[in-house]
């Protein structure tokens, strides 16, 4: 969901989504193709990721945070990452992360992603792959162990996607980026803009 007069791409997270009673099937994952359950897998490694490098943090967040990149490294880092055993682990990984992030705020990946996804149309989650891969100066060691997951996986990435752009999309790449103050201000601290310049956020998209 996007909040289309100020650009800011929104989440579900209140009162109203905790659930009575939830279905947890990794059936449902059997047949997704490799690469989108890879993506979307990671997609609970970033949240947690993002969280325990934050300045938002707390002891049940971190708690949940911990577990879920524990799951995540045994499905991603293993020989078959969408077996049954793997496919139990990522469920539960993927509900832990949502547990952990309601607690917590998100990093500098999630605003990328979200420009990637507001500008360009990019689904969510391969967004958040193709934003971490650029963004190796904030998050080093996870950055390398992503890698290692991808090529444990033989997964590949989309390239070039900002290939081509005009000034005035990647004018609006930085608008949808830097618009998410509370993950920026989490992860970078509240003069977040002194490190995330215009320029700086440009070039980092220009990498995608």
């Amino acid at each position: 969901m996007t909040n289309t007069e100020s650009g800011l791409k929104l989440g579900m997270n209140s009162d109203f989504t905790v659930f009575d009673q939830m279905v947890l099937d990794p059936e449902l994952t059997a047949t997704v193709p490799r690469d989108q359950y890879f993506y979307t897998g990671m997609d609970a490694y970033i949240h947690c990721i993002e969280a325990l490098a934050g300045s938002y943090r707390n002891a049940v967040g971190d708690a949940y945070s911990r577990e879920t990149v524990n799951l995540c490294r045994q499905v991603f880092l293993a020989d078959d990452m969408m077996n049954d055993e793997s496919r139990e682990r990522l469920m539960v990984a993927s509900y832990l992360g949502g547990c952990a992030i309601a607690t917590s705020y998100v990093g500098v990946v999630h605003p990328f992603s979200a420009g990637l996804s507001v500008v360009l149309g990019l689904h969510h989650c391969v967004a958040n792959c193709i934003a971490l891969n650029a963004l190796g100066e904030f998050y080093p060691t996870e950055h390398r162990e992503f890698c290692q997951m991808m090529n444990a996986q033989g997964v590949k990435l989309p390239t070039g996607v900002c290939a081509g752009l005009t000034d005035e999309q990647f004018t609006a790449l930085v608008a949808a980026t830097v618009v998410h103050a509370k993950p920026l201000t989490n992860a970078l601290g509240a003069d977040f803009r002194t490190v995330l310049t215009d320029e700086r956020v440009v070039d980092i998209f220009r990498s995608m």
